[in-house]
């Protein structure tokens, strides 16, 4: 379990000596080359706090245009000197999508404002300023301008409020009231038209329908005409309603009220139900703990609790805060946070990460981390961060929207006007004008990307894949090439006796035992390893009288029985052993044992292959990547281990800034490239490539530089990954493509006489919810790399 945590947080140093390394040929990322993101880091870039979002130039060395990490906006909320102080605010009843853009536009125009970004999926404000102190008057000002109920509100005093849990009548009391009642008089009104009684009576049935229903919307049209604010859909809305009333449509025009309110009133609840559902699938913070007083328990808020105090975690509860076992023993089911399925074994001593679930016994933790530390916090804030990031289409739709509205207005009024001058006919025209209106709103268009990347967001966090942000998803869906570390990344990083071999006498078993006695005192990986296998086969252990480490060759050491050899090749040379029963095997490092000047026989160690890398390597290739790996490690060592598990491609012995340029020209040959590391020294690679991937168990470095970690370290999460980002984007592509073909539909069926303003406002309010639901799919979504289907292809997901 405590490699869990290493996932987000730290680096553990090892002590790594040098015996056995000429043989071994490992390079040990975590101390083999210490870089820093500076001017030393091999990329040639100027690092910031964020490392994932550069914006690459050429300096960076990767030799490619990374645009994609900044397409439009100069000022940047992720990529802030430190020195600038950032402040998070909630946006209360927020619901338009391209309202929250005209928010975020007006904000960042301020001049106290360095950067500001509204993540419509979170409701999420942060601005960074040196002048916060006096800065709240102003944002609300700017939010309630555009959207008059949004009400911003300090994120620690919108949580430091008591949630309260309203039903789904109480919370929506007022729409359905008026809903309700505004559909009840429309009915009455559409009866006593068809029972033909005085016109006068409907028109007031009609009228007071209306006003039940569209006071609310004229209302908002009129506070934002006011603020200069023309095309707003509620003032597109009442233009289109009353000039239906103008003509004589006054069915048509309740009606058409009365079904964008019931629009509007489904999306909002689809929106919020799917806001809810993805940040409940992530979020897994715990309301209280329960606090061990000496022999008594007691509830306490999770928020309560501090660091040394000892919590209790009952068979079925969810584990509240990280911390180590005091007492007890059970199995821990890992899935929410890592996705990974098979429970872990925990005892006394180890890491509890909090998010997982205890399933067996009852545990006594200490509290290590507060909540506001712990990985639960992390993972929800990760997942927030990155919704902040919003991927080209999301720009480009944003954009789009701002010319799109005033050109429909424009053809409307061209609509209403040239046909009615040449034809005579203004009624006909004149609707087909206003329904022009309605269609002009672009919120449907602004709200089908961001949902869509906030899923796939949520959908990743759920597997045990952290994105950070919809630019890496968007840039991960295009990759051609996956490139790989070896060293923790295809392999475990442990060490391990895969084989003994004997050449006279003495057993495998007391061959073993010789060389675990020998590496007693061992810090090195493969020392340790023999170590291990020995305890493992309950052998014991017996200290030499004397030991003598022979720097890059081994050790020699003197028991009772005699003097013994235990080291590399080269050691045996030195020493005379003669070695013609000793064969060579491609692929391991031997370690081998002489007694008393006799070859006895050797152990060939192996860096442990991650059981699931053989068919994770397979996806990738069905899935039409191709695979590469770039180490440091000893060439023999890396081609063994790629030959295993069937990568194409293999580049070892390389420094980082090798690792770079050989990035660079894989790229040139096979198109973007996504890395996979998890050391110090893969950090500029990482930052360098289309899309850098760490292992979670990596160092904080890698992690840093990444776009995306993967909290499991399995090598299927590459594919899993690829598989959710393709996804998203064409999710997100199918919203666009349906909004507007909806739009652009209406529009010419408009034109040639067929359309009406049911049509116009479901094109407006349908097809956003549409999209939403649509959205959201790719939560529930199965993600798992079906052996049938390509990646390339239509898969069964979404």
């Amino acid at each position: 379990m405590s490699r869990l945590e290493e996932k987000l947080h730290k680096h553990h140093e090892q002590h790594i000596y040098q015996d056995h390394e000429e043989e071994c040929g490992h390079e040990h990322h975590e101390h083999a080359h210490r870089h820093d993101h500076g001017e030393n880091c091999g990329c040639g870039h100027e690092h910031h706090e964020h490392a994932h979002r550069h914006d690459h130039g050429e300096g960076c060395g990767c030799g490619h245009d990374h645009g994609h990490h900044h397409e439009e906006s100069p000022k940047d909320i992720h990529e802030m000197p430190a020195g600038i102080t950032q402040k998070i605010y909630i946006l209360e009843n927020l619901g338009c999508a391209n309202c929250a853009a005209k928010m975020e536009r007006k904000i960042n125009a301020l001049p106290e404002v360095e950067a500001a970004a509204i993540t419509f999926a979170t409701k999420k404000l942060v601005v960074a300023s040196d002048h916060q102190k006096n800065l709240l008057p102003k944002l609300q000002k700017i939010c309630s301008s555009i959207e008059s109920e949004v009400i911003v509100v300090p994120k620690e005093v919108k949580e430091a409020k008591k949630k309260e849990k309203r039903g789904f009548f109480e919370t929506n009391k007022a729409d359905i009231l008026g809903i309700g009642s505004g559909a009840v008089l429309f009915i009455a009104g559409i009866t006593a038209e068809n029972m033909e009684t005085a016109p006068l009576v409907n028109q007031i049935v009609f009228i007071l329908a209306y006003l039940i229903l569209g006071f609310e919307i004229i209302w908002k049209a009129l506070k934002n005409l006011k603020n200069g604010r023309v095309f707003d859909e509620n003032f597109l809305m009442s233009v289109a309603t009353i000039a239906a009333f103008a003509i004589g449509d006054f069915a048509e025009a309740v009606g058409v009220m009365l079904f964008y309110r019931v629009g509007e009133f489904f999306e909002d609840v689809a929106v919020e139900r799917s806001r809810s559902q993805i940040m409940e699938a992530v979020d897994l913070r715990p309301e209280v703990v329960n606090l061990v007083e000496e022999e008594s328990v007691k509830e306490i808020p999770a928020d309560k609790a501090k660091v040394g105090d000892v919590i209790m975690i009952r068979p079925g509860d969810r584990i509240p805060l990280d911390g180590t076992v005091l007492h007890g023993e059970s199995r821990i089911d890992t899935s929410p946070v890592t996705g990974e399925p098979v429970p872990v074994h925990v005892r006394e001593g180890m890491e509890v990460i909090s998010g997982c679930v205890n399933e067996q016994g009852v545990l006594k933790v200490r509290v290590e981390k507060p909540l506001s530390e712990s990985m639960v916090t992390r993972i929800l804030d990760s997942v927030e961060n990155a919704a902040a990031s919003k991927p080209k289409i999301d720009r480009f739709i944003t954009r789009f929207a701002r010319i799109y509205t005033p050109i429909v207005v424009a053809a409307a009024v061209l609509t209403a006007v040239v046909p009615s001058l040449v034809s005579g006919d203004w009624n006909h025209w004149i609707y087909t004008a206003i329904t022009f209106l309605v269609i002009s709103c672009p919120c449907a268009l602004v709200l089908s990307v961001p949902l869509a990347f906030f899923s796939g967001i949520g959908a990743g966090s759920k597997t045990g894949i952290l994105f950070k942000g919809g630019l890496a998803i968007e840039a991960l869906k295009d990759i051609k090439t996956v490139v790989m570390d070896k060293t923790g990344t295809v392999t475990k990083g442990n060490f391990a006796v895969e084989r003994i071999v004997t050449v006279r006498r003495l057993t495998e078993k007391q061959i073993l035992s010789i060389a675990a006695d020998c590496e007693l005192d061992s810090s090195h990986p493969i020392g340790n390893s023999i170590v291990q296998e020995a305890r493992k086969r309950g052998l014991e252990s017996v200290r030499p009288k004397e030991v003598q480490e022979i720097s890059g060759k081994g050790i020699k050491a003197v028991f009772p029985e005699g003097e013994v050899l235990c080291g590399n090749r080269a050691l045996m040379e030195a020493n005379g052993i003669n070695l013609e029963k000793f064969h060579w095997e491609e692929g391991g490092t031997e370690v081998l044992i002489a007694v008393e000047g006799e070859l006895e026989g050797y152990l060939i160690i192996n860096d442990i292959i991650k059981e699931e890398a053989k068919e994770a390597v397979k996806n990738m290739k069905y899935a039409g990547l191709f695979t590469v790996m770039l180490t440091g490690d000893a060439s023999q060592s890396a081609h063994a281990v790629a030959d295993r598990i069937g990568i194409e491609e293999v580049h070892a012995q390389l420094l980082p800034q090798e690792k770079l340029s050989h990035l660079k020209d894989i790229r040139k040959r096979h198109g973007e490239v996504m890395f996979v590391g998890d050391g110090i020294n893969d950090a500029p690679v990482l930052a360098g490539a289309d899309v850098g991937a760490a292992m979670g168990s990596g160092a904080d470095a890698a992690i840093e530089a990444a776009d995306v970690v993967f909290m499991t370290s399995s090598v299927q999460a590459i594919v899993d990954s690829v598989k959710i980002a393709k996804s998203t984007g064409r999710v997100a592509m199918q919203n666009v493509v349906f909004a507007l073909a909806v739009k652009l539909l209406v529009v010419i069926l408009g034109f040639a006489g067929y359309a009406n303003m049911w049509m116009a406002v479901f094109a407006d309010t349908g097809v956003a919810m549409l999209c939403v639901l649509n959205s959201i799919r790719i939560l529930y979504a199965r993600h798992g790399i079906p052996q049938s289907k390509p990646l390339t292809g239509r898969t069964d997901c979404v």
